[in-house]
């Protein structure tokens, strides 16, 4: 049986035709997620690293909505539109696994709307 998990947010955020996650057997999908504002549901476009933090933020508050923490984190797909910023962006995404770090696929990538990062994850939940 499928369970759909969406972070606490503002009632009149909107999404396209996806769940932003969904609980599944133990393991829990997360859409790819980017830089969004969850009270407006607008893009909060900046610099790779602030960008990267507002979608790992973003996840984590999904994640911890299902019941997890981002140490539960198994497996990250990031797009990055530009593969050059890769490093700065590397730096911002390790902070926020603390111990083993998840299995990940980065790859360069055209994003809407002028975003430079979009993350989708699986998590094996506790």
């Amino acid at each position: 049986m499928k369970k759909i998990i969406h972070p606490k947010r503002d009632a009149n955020f909107v999404t396209g035709a996806y769940s932003d996650a969904v609980l599944v057997d133990g393991f829990l999908f997360v859409s790819g997620q980017a830089a969004v504002d969850f009270e407006t549901s607008r893009f909060v476009l900046g610099t790779i690293e602030e960008e990267t933090r507002r979608t790992l933020d973003n996840i984590k508050a999904i994640v911890e909505e299902a019941g997890a923490t981002m140490d539960h984190v198994v497996k990250c797909t990031v797009h990055l539109a530009d593969i050059a910023e890769f490093d700065r962006y590397n730096q911002v995404y390790a902070t926020y696994f603390t111990q083993i770090k998840p299995a990940r696929t980065t790859v360069q990538s055209v994003l809407a709307e002028g975003i430079k990062v979009e993350i989708d994850c699986i998590v094996k939940m506790p």
